[in-house]
This record gives structure tokens, C-alpha cells and sequence, in this order.
């Protein structure tokens, strides 16, 4: 007789996600949650918000619910489980084509790896954020750059490395609007056009590295924000260029800080996207840490 299986687990998992490389490495996969001891409901995502409901109508039985597929992948299993009424750890294993969030946990690129970190690995209790009535894990963003880490070729960026997103975003710059924002965080108010806009929790957005501050810890409470303004001349916007590819964001044409939380109001609608995903138009923001609000699995 075999050894009894005590263990739940709910795993969830984009079959399209990173050019469907799930489907070759799914029995190695469930194999290696099963040796670890873990009884395995599997749930492949059919269409968009189908890990949400998955995670928020899942039984208490799980003792972990594990997901696969790209950071909007982990982004619904989240905003699953801060709608649920109880929360169970979270496994990841990074399947996309970015996966910006895994890299910040140092989750190994190899599937069957991560799989095996996901059941020998340790849980951290790390912060997301709350975005008006929805949830993002790692980023909400809006501007010129917001969706060129996942427009630009993947060849491209491997060759260019961080070139590749600001060149990218050089090429939109002619049709560009400013958007006149009110900032609000803490006791200071700032008021300005800006062309981009970053609230994040990450150490890589778009696949590349140090570009949201240094020092950044996934679990202390406040994000990094970065605001660009809107150049007045074309030497303030090769000032922008160069800083950006120097990864040297905190200058005079930028706003940098960080934060527990801010609210951001618009003259106009503005288009966000929260973890590389469409977040909506809105012309009043309000976001806020909650503070070591899920917890993820990590490498001991």
C-alpha cells in the first residue's frame, strides 16, 4: 500500500500562457506535487477571470493553491484569494513571457524546478495593492511605456536587453499625450503633466531589472512610485531617454518616492493597466499597501 495523501492542493494553470510550454512539462509537474505528498485538483483556465472565480469559490480544504501561467496569471489567483473570506498560501510557477514578479521572488525559470519550490519551499508574507475596488500584485502603471514590455519582440529585448523598452517607447512619443494630474501622498500634494506613471512592488517591470528604485523590499509596506513629466522641450526629452536607459530615474524631470498609499486624480479618464493587464479607465485613483496581505511561496 502506498503512503495516504494528507495534503490538498488547488492547481490552477493558463494552458496558453509563454506559447502553451505548460503542456510538455505537466506530467513532470503533478508528479513532482505528488510525490510531495499533495492530493491534486487540477484546473486549467479556460478564458480571463477564470482563475479569480477558481481561487474565491475554492473549498477550505485546500492547504495550498497553486498557480501557472504568466504574472496575470498570479494577479487573478491573488485577486481571488483577497476576495475570498479566508487565505490560503500561494505557489507560483512563472510560465509567461515576462514574468516580472517571479524573478522578484528569485523563483526558478525551470517548470519543474519551480514546482519543486512550490512544495519544499518556505511561505513569505508579501504586500499587493488595492487599486479603487480592484487588486494588482506588482504594478499599476499608466503612460507612454505601459504596454511596451509586452508589445516589444522577445528577440529584440534579449539582444537590447533594457534598450529595447525605451526605444520602444521612443517610437509612440509623437502621439503621446500628457495627462495633468493631482498627486496626493501622505502631506504632499503634486501637481504636473505627466507622460508615465509606475506604482510598483517589483525589482523588474517589463522583464528588466532596477528600474523601479533600489533597495526594494516586497514586504515593507510602502511602494515605489515613479512619475515622468511631460517634456517641455526635445533636450528635456533626451534627458528622459538617457536617464531611462542609465536607470537613473530619480532626476529633476521625474517625481520618485515611496509610499503606503496615494491617490491620483485626472482632468480626463486614464487608461491603467495593473500587473501588464487592462486596469481600466478612471479619473480617480486611490491605492494603498496591504501590508503583508498574501502569502507566496519562496526558496528557504
Amino acid at each position: 500500500m502506498g503512503i495516504p495523501l494528507k495534503k490538498k492542493m488547488l492547481f490552477v494553470y493558463n494552458p496558453k500562457s509563454g506559447k502553451a510550454k505548460i503542456k510538455s512539462k505537466l506530467a513532470d509537474i503533478l508528479d513532482v506535487f505528488t510525490a510531495g505528498g499533495y492530493e491534486v485538483t487540477v484546473c486549467p483556465t479556460q478564458k480571463s477571470g477564470d482563475a479569480v472565480d477558481l481561487v474565491v469559490y475554492r473549498k477550505p480544504i485546500y492547504d495550498l493553491v497553486v498557480c501557472s501561467g504568466g504574472d496575470g496569471t498570479l494577479d487573478e489567483v491573488v485577486t481571488g484569494m483577497m476576495r475570498s473570506s479566508f487565505l490560503t498560501p500561494i505557489g507560483y510557477i512563472p510560465a509567461g513571457s515576462t514574468n516580472d514578479f517571479g524573478g522578484s521572488l528569485n523563483l526558478p525559470k525551470n517548470m519543474v524546478e519551480a514546482a519543486r519550490l512550490v512544495v519544499e519551499g518556505r511561505n513569505f508574507s508579501c504586500d499587493v495593492g488595492s487599486f479603487n475596488k480592484d487588486v494588482f500584485v506588482y504594478i499599476a502603471a499608466f503612460g507612454i511605456f505601459t504596454d511596451v514590455s509586452y508589445e516589444t519582440d522577445q528577440e529584440i529585448k534579449n539582444v537590447l536587453g533594457h534598450m529595447a523598452y525605451v526605444l520602444e517607447g521612443m517610437k509612440r512619443l509623437p502621439t503621446v499625450r500628457s495627462q495633468h494630474m493631482k498627486v496626493c501622498y501622505e502631506d504632499q500634494v503634486i501637481e504636473d503633466d505627466f507622460i508615465f506613471g509606475m506604482v510598483t512592488n517589483s525589482v523588474s517591470v517589463g522583464g528588466f531589472k532596477n528600474i523601479t528604485g533600489k533597495n526594494v523590499r516586497l514586504d515593507d509596506g510602502v511602494f515605489e512610485v515613479t512619475l515622468i513629466k511631460a517634456p517641455k522641450n526635445p533636450m528635456e526629452l533626451n534627458q528622459i531617454m538617457l536617464s531611462l536607459l542609465n536607470r537613473d530615474i530619480d532626476t529633476s524631470l521625474m517625481y520618485c518616492f515611496r509610499t503606503a498609499s496615494l491617490r491620483l486624480i485626472s482632468d480626463e479618464e486614464v487608461a491603467w493597466t495593473l500587473d501588464g493587464e487592462n486596469g481600466g479607465c478612471h479619473r480617480d485613483v486611490y491605492i494603498e499597501n496591504r501590508h503583508r496581505a498574501v502569502q507566496l511561496r519562496v526558496a528557504d
